[in-house]
């Protein structure tokens, strides 16, 4: 059976440190979190790296689309910089390096595919294909089924979890389709509804950054929270 933390950093924390970093990886194992989520999507260069938007300008110091630019140009440019001074010269790793150091801590990894526009199967492909000799403790999600499909074929053992703003009408037969574990959704466009139509089924929340509605989602079934403020448990 699958095992999540009750308390998750999603983007390693990203209200703490620079988000999808290792400096933000560091310090929610400092605190003591349990797990952190992130974002992968392909460079140029097709490697796995650690970023949320398909563009850089909110994150980094750098313009245009992280597709467009391979592994080594990406690791040149600022991650640190935007969220804090402090953090200037951290830099966007790849997935490699951050799974290498939560082994280190230990913890608990959600490995969210973001595939650029056009990328899902390549990205699914190659995600699960970097992972085949990983054994957790995680969990792989994705808002784009295309993409977990891909990597279902690549992985077969490769556990999964549909990621869902709400939950759809559709939403068992992507379940049993894909084999998957466990059902993501964010917190806003949860109800007692929706935690009676999932039953028995694992489920997740995000983003979640106050007790009272931690304390709301737990009260109706919810396995874990993803959090930008692990710092708050």
């Amino acid at each position: 059976m699958l095992s999540y933390p009750r308390i998750i950093a999603h983007r390693c924390g990203g209200a703490l440190a620079p988000e999808n970093t290792l400096a933000g990886l560091e310090i929610a194992a400092a605190l003591g979190c349990a797990g952190i989520e992130f974002d992968v999507m392909l460079s140029a260069d097709a490697v796995p790296v650690v970023i949320h938007d398909e563009t850089l300008e909110r994150t980094t110091n750098g313009h245009g689309r992280v597709a467009e630019l391979s592994l080594r140009e990406l690791q040149k440019l600022d991650a640190g910089r935007n969220h804090h001074k402090a953090y200037a010269g951290e830099p966007i790793p790849g997935l490699e390096a951050i799974m290498a150091r939560a082994a280190q801590h230990k913890l608990w990894t959600n490995i969210e595919i973001k595939p650029a526009a056009g990328h899902d199967k390549e990205t699914g492909k190659t995600v699960a294909q970097a992972l085949a000799e990983w054994s957790g403790p995680g969990i792989v999600s994705s808002f784009s089924g295309a993409a977990l499909r891909a990597a279902r074929t690549t992985a077969p053992t490769l556990p999964l979890a549909l990621l869902y703003e709400h939950l759809p009408p559709h939403w068992r037969d992507d379940y049993d389709e894909l084999g998957a574990l466990a059902i993501h959704l964010a917190a806003r466009h949860v109800s007692s509804a929706t935690a009676q139509a999932l039953g028995k089924v694992a489920w997740a929340c995000y983003t979640v950054n106050d007790h009272i509605e931690a304390d709301r989602l737990f009260a109706l079934g919810c396995t874990a929270i993803f959090t930008d403020r692990p710092d708050l448990w």
